[in-house]
This record gives structure tokens, sequence and C-alpha cells, in this order.
């Protein structure tokens, strides 16, 4: 039987057991604000379509803000999953 605890996580002190759940912790959270993220880009991504077409010039703040908020939501999600490598539980908060 394989065990679930990673063979580097084996002999860690109270202290950085405590320091790695608040990292993995905090990656989940850096998960759900990124894919909230990339929800509201998804929906934005409707308004700078409309914005890229209509405005003149180089006046698209919604292609802006939708650029802005993708990259967020990428950004995010990229932290979240580096910060909780290596979690093997779900956490339910």
């Amino acid at each position: 039987m394989a065990a679930l605890i990673p063979v580097e996580e084996r002999s860690l002190t109270p202290a950085e057991v405590a320091h790695l759940d608040q990292r993995r912790r905090r990656g989940h959270l850096f998960l759900v604000m990124g894919f909230q993220f990339l929800l509201v880009s998804v929906f934005v991504l409707l308004w700078s379509g409309q914005d890229a077409t209509y405005s003149p010039g180089w006046a698209h703040p919604m292609v802006y803000w939708d650029m802005l908020v993708f990259t967020c939501a990428v950004t995010f999600l990229i932290k979240g999953l580096r910060m909780r490598r290596g979690v093997n539980e779900f956490f339910s908060y």
C-alpha cells in the first residue's frame, strides 16, 4: 500500500506542517479567485466584442478591462496551482 504523504513531507516539524497547511489553503483561495475572475472575464467578453467593433480609435475601455481581468484570472490560477501542489485531500470549509 502506497503512503498518502509525500516523502519530503514525512519528517516535518509541527511548525512546518502549519506553514504547509497555510500555503495550501492560500493556494485554494487563489484557485477560487482565479475561477471567479475567469467567469467575470467570459461575461465581460460580450461587451468587449461590441466595444471593439463600435468604439472609435483606441478608445476601447471594455477590451482593456477584459484583458486585465483575464490576465488576473490566469495569474491567480497558476499561482494557486503552484501553492496547492502536493495536496491530496479536499478542504471543506
